[in-house]
């Protein structure tokens, strides 16, 4: 459906987000790597509340939700939940479905997941798609929204990941979609697609460079280590105790 990561979103969404002057240049790999710089407002919400959020990993010199000049778009790491949310719109735009629906049908069922997770959007975060009503999701927890899931199906995902793409003789996602996920941004070596990397132990320093993370707000966390053939779930772990746990597993895995 989407012929190129690298391709502008605008050839294939076509709903007013991606206009020049600005918006126009973004691509998908963009939003995938926090760097499209999109402007503008969604669900209420303008792309400005998690400006100076976070730079390249560290701490802004200016307090979040002030203005800050935009840069180009790939131009520039930030976190911004807003804009993955633009993202999440843009890819229900070019399924017509609801992505909840996608997932739990070529993702969550195949791997044997749970049917009680949920993945939520906000309460005016509605469109029309082909005369049919559909929410679009969430990609951050907060304002209401987000995937609500169990430590067990976190796992299965994990292992899915750890299998590069595979469950069982079924596969899943490309093995070329993991590497891209897996690239390093250059701006920011410690992120991928929408996937937290330990670039050069940059970000848990006893855990492998090779590791990778899914980490959400209150402390959850997925680690998977391909080398040493770890999948962990953290639950509502003090940020500051993750690389200690992680000191105490590979000890014990190397004994």
């Amino acid at each position: 459906m989407i012929r190129d990561p690298h391709e502008e979103v605008r050839r294939t969404v076509e709903d007013g987000g991606f206009e020049a002057p600005h918006n126009n240049a973004i691509t998908w790999h963009h939003l995938l790597q926090q760097t499209s710089e999109w402007e503008g407002v969604l669900w209420g919400k303008p792309d400005l509340v998690d400006r100076n959020r976070s730079s390249a990993g560290r701490p802004s010199a200016a307090p979040k939700g002030t203005h800050r000049d935009l840069h180009r778009p790939g131009g520039f790491w930030e976190y911004n939940d807003v804009r993955v949310n633009r993202l999440s719109l843009a890819l229900l735009r070019v399924w017509r479905r609801p992505l909840p629906e996608v997932f739990r049908e070529l993702v969550m069922d195949p791997i044997g997941a749970s049917s009680d997770w949920q993945w939520a959007g906000y309460r005016n975060s509605w469109v029309e798609i082909d005369g049919r009503r559909v929410q679009s999701v969430s990609g951050g927890g907060h304002w209401g929204g987000g995937v609500f899931i169990s430590a067990r199906d976190q796992a299965r995902i994990g292992l899915m990941l750890l299998a590069r793409g595979a469950w069982g003789s079924r596969r899943i996602l490309s093995e070329t979609w993991i590497e891209r996920m897996l690239e390093p941004c250059p701006l920011h070596p410690q992120y991928g697609y929408l996937w937290w990397l330990n670039t050069g132990r940059g970000l848990y320093p006893s855990a492998p460079a090779g590791s990778y993370f899914a980490r959400g707000a209150g402390g959850n966390l997925t680690w998977i280590d391909p080398d040493s053939d770890i999948v962990a779930v953290l639950r509502w772990t003090d940020p500051a105790a993750m690389d200690g746990f992680m000191k105490r597993v590979m000890s014990a895995h190397e004994r």
